[in-house]
């Protein structure tokens, strides 16, 4: 009787182990299943997933790339463990063997394992200027590229500093500012609730941008410019001649004045057609608010400082006090 129950307990026990030696048999292998790199996994190379393509199209890319070894197991595991239908595109750089469930969760999670470039935009930079410092920053990214994309939105891409992934596109690049500059001018329109249109705002703030440094600088010079447009007076700033030929000066000559251009506020009257420049918040504000003034003119001295005055007569004598 009690041989048998030994006995009993003795083919038990071998189960156990049999079965306890099944499982770590199975555990080890769907360890090498799911964490086990191919052997020619491309470490320290940059592998591309395309926008809009599906899982079974990315797998494919993959395995073709030597990240994975079966399609079906990495299909399986990001239908399973993570969103098919929310993989992040763009380039994922490897830095050691990684196996497919680690693949999978970074693609499905976007974790590039690429760090992100910072560039900052200058408040009064051009397009023109903005594609320069592009191409610098993103070699893959060609100035008349960017300027391509950007047509059309001078004045509305909104100057700060941001961060890209090194892939980045110019449209990426584009559709970012143009999204921040929507934002804060909704955050500027609820605090000052103008109704002027939009975009005599903005081509105000980008001359603005160019004619003054300070803020409350900013706002006098706005009210003198809004001043000179109400009663049908040419603006006759020369920040716009820095825009029509390109280049950074603002101090035109007597054949400057006489350029035959829509942008040339000397010989046409109003606003120009467009932005000269891609103003920041606070020529945006000072555009929006301008200090209320009796000033129709005003200059930059010699001593840095901007003097006004309310007649012709008053301007030629701040000339002769502060400039010649």
């Amino acid at each position: 009787m009690i041989q048998n129950i030994f006995s009993v307990l003795l083919r038990i026990r071998r189960v156990y182990i049999m079965a306890g030696l099944l499982a770590v048999t199975f555990l080890v292998l769907l360890w090498g299943v799911i964490f086990d790199a191919p052997k020619y996994f491309p470490v320290g190379e940059t592998i591309t997933i395309p926008q809009g393509v599906s899982t079974g199209e990315i797998a494919q890319l993959l395995y073709e790339a030597d990240v994975i070894e079966s399609k079906k197991l990495y299909t399986n595991l990001t239908r399973v463990f993570f969103n098919a239908n929310k993989v992040k595109a763009g380039d994922y750089f490897f830095s050691n063997k990684v196996g497919p469930l680690i693949v999978a969760y970074r693609v499905a999670k976007g974790v590039h394992g690429v760090e992100p470039l910072s560039i900052t935009f200058s408040e009064g930079l051009t397009i023109r200027e903005m594609a320069e410092s592009v191409a610098i920053a993103f070699p893959h990214i060609s100035s008349e590229e960017f300027k391509k994309e950007a047509k059309g939105l001078e004045g509305y891409l909104f100057p700060n500093t941001y961060s890209f992934l090194p892939n980045a596109s110019a449209q990426t690049i584009i559709n970012t500012m143009h999204n921040e500059f929507e934002q804060q001018i909704k955050t500027l329109r609820e605090e000052l609730n103008f109704d002027a249109p939009l975009s005599d705002i903005v081509i105000m703030a980008s001359i603005l941008e160019r004619e003054a440094r300070q803020f409350e600088t900013k706002r006098e010079v706005s009210g003198v410019l809004w001043n000179r447009i109400e009663i049908g007076m040419a603006l006759q700033v020369d920040a716009v001649f820095g825009y029509i030929f390109g280049r950074s000066t603002y101090h035109p000559s007597l054949e400057d004045l006489e350029i035959d251009s829509p942008y040339n506020t000397y010989k046409n009257r109003g606003l120009p057609p467009g932005p000269i420049s891609n103003p920041g918040i606070d020529s945006l504000r000072a555009a929006a608010d301008p200090a209320e003034t009796n000033y129709f003119f005003y200059l930059t001295g010699r001593d840095g400082v901007m003097h006004y005055a309310e007649t012709f007569d008053g301007h030629r004598r701040n000339r002769s006090l502060y400039l010649d």
